[in-house]
């Protein structure tokens, strides 16, 4: 790879080699745009990183925790705050997918961290595919509170089935950010893996998102 791009701006960088070339460091500091006084943005990116200790954390921090950083005014944390509200409404809109076959593990859990992992009640949402697995619909079925959610199978299969639905996949998050499965995750899982079977309908997965983890229940063998 050509190292001419070594000790570029970020923006250069960017037009000069893509933006896959940059760290989490150089693309948060297009974003800030500038530093604060003294100090320059990629130390200010830097600092934030290492505050929060991810872009994870970063981007979905409450405005309290940023007002405790020198340098880090509204402007800035409201920047941060539109960036990441419109990345997960492009990831959760109808088109996330298109109407395509969902490439992978990876790019479903893509979707659903962006979707799931900063909610803070739990949500159950549903994928539905056609019979070539093409996403025709995702739906956010259930919302419940910090620790559980009510999750009602035959309404799942009612929605499938208005879909024209073939297949689809399961999917809730733990606000604590701990993705291991309950026993009551299991339970409801396999009702409605039964219910869906009765109208010849597959349950592909479910997949529980946590903060920067996840349990697929197919990984898993338990599908």
């Amino acid at each position: 790879m050509d190292k001419n791009w070594q000790g570029l701006p970020p923006r250069e960088k960017l037009l000069k080699c893509g933006v896959s070339t940059l760290s989490d460091n150089e693309l948060l500091a297009i974003f800030l745009r500038t530093g604060g006084r003294g100090v320059h943005v990629m130390s200010l990116a830097q600092r934030l990183l290492q505050e929060f200790g991810s872009l994870y954390r970063l981007m979905n921090a409450p405005h309290k925790e940023f007002q405790a950083i020198h340098g880090v005014g509204i402007a800035k944390y409201t920047q941060l705050n539109a960036v990441a509200e419109l990345a997960r409404r492009c990831f959760s809109c109808q088109d996330a997918f298109g109407n395509q076959v969902v490439g992978g593990v990876q790019q479903m859990l893509d979707y659903l961290n962006s979707s799931l992992a900063h909610r803070e009640r739990e949500i159950f949402q549903v994928i539905f595919f056609d019979n070539q697995h093409r996403v025709i619909h995702t739906s956010e079925m259930f919302s419940g509170t910090l620790n559980s959610v009510e999750v009602h199978p035959r309404e799942i299969v009612r929605e499938a089935l208005k879909r024209n639905a073939a297949a689809l996949i399961l999917a809730h998050n733990h606000p604590s950010g701990l993705a291991e499965p309950s026993r009551a995750d299991r339970d409801i899982t396999q009702q409605i893996v039964h219910a869906c079977a009765l109208m010849n309908i597959r349950v592909l997965d479910h997949m529980v998102i946590g903060r920067g983890e996840y349990v697929s229940f197919a990984e898993r063998g338990w599908m």
